[in-house]
């Protein structure tokens, strides 16, 4: 066993990381017109670079910008595509005993992606001051549909749904070329669809609202796969699989079993974050289904309390991992991002850092 010289790295993180107070300060005073989106940027900027600084003191090989520039993990990226729009809905996203601010994404015109979407010049700016390797965090385009469904997409825009998919993954392909072209060589894209399709109570609503959610699979799979066609050579795609994560709590249950086969064989990423750090995803059964040349990375230790986890207790449930996918082929990182909205998880700082440092001592200690 060893350390790994490309991504994904035996100490990973999928990529939020929770708001600094001057983050929140600036964004709440431009909210005000208090200040400006110039000025706005240069207080991110200058955050991001201190954000970029501790991750790479703590061991991190792969670094991100925490997504300091963003609201949600999802809305800001896909409200930059062409004829896509945030606006406001009834209600938010109902999670366990909480509910997101009331916002969703309207389908107005025909999706592309522009050639000047705000997120290339972000990722340029975090690769300016990463001297370990910058990783970009993106929504997978099975985002844009399984929330609104066909109610959010204009019907003159797209009378069937088949166009619509067909617009969406080429877009997706631009994307994932654009940030290549930029120099990115790790892009992630963020999959919480397919761990979705794996709830039951997830599976009836699509019923309900007239969408098959095995066909779906299919539908997603190949989204997925036109993105990673945009590849540039020598990019890593990871694909990371969430339940949910707002404010500490989620929205979806259930192992993956049902969805690994074409998770790990039908869809062309390098590698998958995986959420593991309860019951509700269920065994490592479904890692048999891992085939060799990928990876996962096993995220065995919660985002969402700030209890730290003892380098035991992660070797163990490595180890368990390792009865049915190859020690070589695993890693470790946080089940999520510590800040999938800008609200962030019910933790402090000091315990997200504990947390990221652990990963790094433990990946040392099991791959040498």
């Amino acid at each position: 066993m060893s350390q790994r010289t490309k991504p994904p790295f035996r100490a990973d993180q999928v990529g939020s990381l929770l708001r600094s107070a001057p983050v929140k300060e600036a964004r709440t005073k431009r909210l005000a017109g208090e200040i400006t989106p110039v000025q706005l940027a240069a207080v991110e900027d200058a955050e991001i670079a201190k954000l970029v600084a501790k991750q790479e003191a703590i061991g991190l090989q792969a670094v991100t910008d925490g997504e300091f520039r963003r609201s949600w993990w999802h809305y800001d990226f896909l409200a930059g595509l062409d004829g896509v729009e945030l606006v406001s809905v009834a209600q938010g996203l109902q999670f366990k005993g909480t509910q997101t601010k009331a916002e969703g994404l309207h389908v107005h015109g025909r999706i592309d992606f522009p050639a000047d979407h705000p997120m290339i010049a972000h990722f340029r700016f975090l690769k300016s001051v990463a001297k370990a390797v910058p990783k970009m965090t993106i929504p997978s385009a099975t985002a844009l549909h399984f929330r609104g469904g066909r109610q959010a997409i204009d019907k003159q825009i797209y009378p069937e749904m088949e166009p619509f998919f067909a617009d969406l993954g080429k877009a997706y392909g631009k994307a994932v070329k654009a940030f290549g072209e930029a120099g990115c060589s790790y892009l992630q894209l963020d999959e919480v669809v397919v761990a979705y399709l794996c709830d039951e109570a997830q599976r009836q609503m699509l019923r309900e609202r007239g969408e098959d959610p095995d066909k779906l699979l299919h539908v997603y799979a190949d989204l997925v796969n036109a993105a990673c066609a945009g590849r540039t050579p020598g990019m890593t795609i990871s694909m990371h699989l969430c339940r949910g994560n707002f404010r500490s709590t989620w929205m979806a249950q259930g192992g993956y079993e049902r969805v690994a086969d074409i998770l790990f064989n039908g869809m062309n990423v390098d590698a998958y974050f995986m959420e593991y750090d309860s019951e509700r995803a269920g065994g490592f059964e479904p890692l048999r289904f891992l085939p060799k040349g990928k990876h996962v990375v096993l995220g065995i230790m919660t985002s969402k309390t700030g209890a730290l986890e003892s380098k035991d207790q992660l070797k163990r449930r490595i180890d368990e991992a390792a009865k049915f996918a190859p020690l070589d082929q695993l890693c470790l990182s946080p089940q999520c991002g510590f800040a999938s909205t800008e609200e962030g998880n019910l933790l402090a700082e000091e315990e997200q850092w504990a947390k990221l440092a652990r990963c790094v001592e433990v990946a040392k200690e099991v791959w040498g």
